[in-house]
């Protein structure tokens, strides 16, 4: 899924749990089930050489400037900075990390070893689809629910 997704969906669980010894891991296996749905991203295509690395790469800065938007917008900072003002931040952040943990293997030709398990299994559980707006659906259909559920 594209990050935006994700960030909304981390910020969402992460305010509605409040306790990080919930909402972590419950986040980081939400980014599982949202990427083992059928979806689009700006990745789809770079393992099978259908798009550069370089144009992937663009796209995900961009895609990760909107999911920071989207969260902010949700979820606007406040001032004083308190665990609460930020929680939302820690959330979208920590379901990105399966991406993040990723980010060498696709961008950079480089798996550290004690990487591998990881990406294996996101590898193994990503299901992404070449059709944009098909895989874009579940995406906004999620966005919606969050944005209605908040």
């Amino acid at each position: 899924m594209l990050s935006i997704a994700h960030c909304a969906t981390g910020a969402f669980l992460a305010t509605k749990l409040q306790n990080p010894l919930l909402f972590v891991p419950i986040t980081l296996g939400s980014h599982y089930v949202e990427d083992w749905i059928k979806h689009w991203d700006v990745g789809t295509g770079l393992s099978h050489g259908l798009r550069k690395r370089s144009t992937a790469f663009l796209l995900e800065l961009i895609d990760l400037a909107v999911a920071g938007g989207v969260v902010f917008a949700l979820y606007p900072l406040r001032f004083p900075l308190t665990w609460s003002s930020i929680i939302p931040y820690v959330g979208a952040f920590v379901a990105l990390i399966p991406d993040f943990l990723e980010a060498p293997r696709n961008f950079l030709k480089w798996e550290p070893w004690f990487l591998k398990p990881f990406n294996a299994f996101h590898h193994h559980i990503h299901r992404s689809i070449p059709n944009m707006w098909v895989g874009l659906a579940p995406q906004v259909l999620v966005l919606l629910f969050i944005f209605f559920a908040k």
